[in-house]
């Protein structure tokens, strides 16, 4: 009984140290976004709204290894009930980050336009709480971080996978942020698969005629959009905020 009770514990413990050196795989993310509170309320989104579901749900692979991640698109959860007009820029974005640098690039699709944009990572304040969680099987840790001077994180993340990623170009953590919530952007982020894998290669994207930092990129972005704003409404102002605040994520 002894010898039964030593083994149980050293398969235990060995167990625990497998899964505190996940460095490479894939893992699933579910994507839940309030679509109509992302709208806003001006009189161009109330008349969107009825034509629109309240939420939509997407899925996104995160493949990573020792130094590099990328995260892309990988399907609807039921696509037939969302616009094209609000499906492209999910579909056709992705992220190339590479960790040792820590620089990345992404293609972000904003109403039909492919913006490629690259940089170091941005700044982001973080503040480790005593809140845990299970996520896809992982013991998480909560902490609340705060990027682009007034957007509030909200994440859970895990030291058993060692990158210090999370989707997006979130980052900064001591591991691998598997749950995450952005109220501003009514946006959530939840681990649904993770696998490890020691056969992931990242390729890098292909870079395109233009590369844009973020301030030249969210410029562009204001000046394209200046005819379907309505300088007296205040609520349209809130939603190029969202705009701008999603395509430097």
């Amino acid at each position: 009984m002894k010898k039964i009770l030593i083994l149980m514990m050293f398969t235990v413990f060995v167990n625990g140290l497998k899964a505190q050196f996940i460095g490479s795989g894939e893992i699933e993310f579910e994507v839940k976004s309030n679509l109509k509170k992302s709208l806003g309320n001006s009189a161009w989104a109330e008349m969107m709204k009825d034509k629109l579901p309240t939420f939509k749900t997407i899925f996104y692979t995160y493949q990573f290894n020792k130094n590099k991640s990328r995260y892309a698109f990988s399907r609807w959860e039921n696509k037939e009930a969302i616009n094209d007009m609000f499906s492209k820029g999910d579909e056709n974005s992705v992220w190339y980050v590479d960790h040792e640098s820590r620089k990345y690039k992404m293609n972000k699709d904003v109403f039909g336009s492919v913006f490629q944009i690259s940089d170091t990572f941005p700044k982001i304040d973080w503040k480790l709480t005593n809140e845990n969680r299970i996520i896809a099987g992982y013991n998480c840790r909560k902490a609340i971080g705060k990027i682009m001077d007034s957007v509030y994180i909200f994440a859970f993340y895990t030291d058993e996978i060692t990158i210090s990623g999370g989707p997006c170009t979130v980052h900064g953590l001591p591991g691998m942020i598997l749950g995450m919530t952005i109220p501003r952007l009514y946006t959530s982020w939840i681990a649904t698969k993770v696998k490890a894998s020691n056969n992931i290669n990242i390729s890098p994207l292909a870079d395109e005629k233009i590369i844009y930092a973020p301030a030249l990129a969210q410029k562009t972005v204001t000046e394209k959009t200046r005819d379907w704003m309505d300088e007296s409404d205040p609520e349209s102002g809130k939603w190029l905020k969202q705009v701008i605040w999603s395509l430097l994520l």
